[in-house]
């Protein structure tokens, strides 16, 4: 029995990480921050458009783009895995859309259509060239936090930090500039439409920042829990407030919270990081779902009508 509880040890969870080994702490803890923040800021306006299943049809999507990107280039290196894969999810977006807009199919369903036909395309092709491809498929589904270098300096931060940052800094920006018309689309295309707002190009325009992002992340949590990192954050913070300012806010403390308490999670039952990330991040929504002013399991339970018979208290 005692075999199955992990050894409680404080110095080695708690004070080594933010002393001794603080170069590895610090880069896989700001690389677990940036790529759920960054998720959550696209995700919130996914959950808006009831649009949740798309980045779990982008991230499956894009193995095809990684498998033909390396029988092109013989290479597994960033430049050429991130350019094919992004290519796979742009791709992904557009066949959806049109398979939505010229047929009767509703998105729900060409989104099942297309992602399960493109991740089937992508494990066919490493069965057949399965003597030229050497790509890790349990990389590839979950990816790994911890293979990232340390932070030794400000000159020597490695390169998948540099560019998950750049992401996240574009995310941001493009928020702030297209605020209005990214709001209005998302909650009423007619009125946006009748304000001259270009919808068409607002929705493509995301679908490629959310392909961007996607793949940027898929080195650090792979194509499974990426998918966690895009709903947990806006869910969370939906159970909190109801204005999409806040809600951004409140995701990206939501990142910072699960970064930090994953970490040290992974640390005492000694698993992987990026997964214990996610499991702190569904702890936190479950806190919300509980405590939630507006919308609390507490709230609703002492606010619940008497039921005809039943006794008052």
């Amino acid at each position: 029995m005692n075999s199955l509880i992990p050894v409680f040890d404080f110095q080695r969870m708690f004070v080594l990480p933010w002393t001794h080994d603080l170069p590895f702490t610090g880069s896989w803890m700001l690389m677990g921050f940036l790529v759920t923040a960054a998720c959550g800021l696209v995700g919130n306006y996914l959950m808006l458009r009831r649009m949740a299943l798309m980045g779990d049809a982008v991230s499956h999507s894009v193995l095809p783009g990684l498998v033909i990107a390396f029988l092109f280039t013989g290479s597994r290196g960033t430049g050429a895995m991130f350019l094919g894969a992004l290519l796979a999810g742009v791709a992904t977006t557009v066949i959806i859309e049109t398979i939505h807009r010229k047929t009767r199919v509703k998105q729900d369903a060409s989104i099942g259509v297309t992602f399960t036909t493109l991740f089937a395309i992508g494990v066919v092709l490493v069965s057949v060239y399965s003597s030229q491809v050497d790509l890790d498929a349990e990389c590839v589904l979950y990816g790994e936090i911890g293979y990232i270098p340390a932070i030794t300096g400000w000159g020597e931060i490695p390169e998948a930090i540099l560019r998950m940052g750049g992401v996240l800094v574009v995310v941001t920006g493009l928020i702030g500039v297209f605020y209005k018309e990214l709001l209005v689309s998302s909650f009423d295309a007619g009125l946006a439409r009748s304000l001259g707002i270009n919808t068409t190009a607002v929705h493509y325009g995301m679908m490629i920042m959310l392909s961007v992002v996607v793949v940027s992340a898929f080195e650090a949590v792979g194509s499974i829990l990426v998918v966690a990192m895009l709903i947990l954050p806006g869910a969370t913070a939906g159970m909190l407030s109801t204005r999409l300012a806040v809600v951004h806010g409140l995701s990206v403390v939501h990142a910072a919270l699960s970064a930090v308490l994953g970490f040290h999670l992974s640390l005492v039952l000694g698993s992987q990081i990026g997964p214990a990330m996610v499991v702190a991040g569904a702890g936190l929504f479950g806190i919300a779902w509980v405590f939630s002013p507006t919308q609390g399991l507490l709230r609703r339970w002492f606010r619940r009508p008497v039921a005809v018979g039943e006794p008052v208290v």
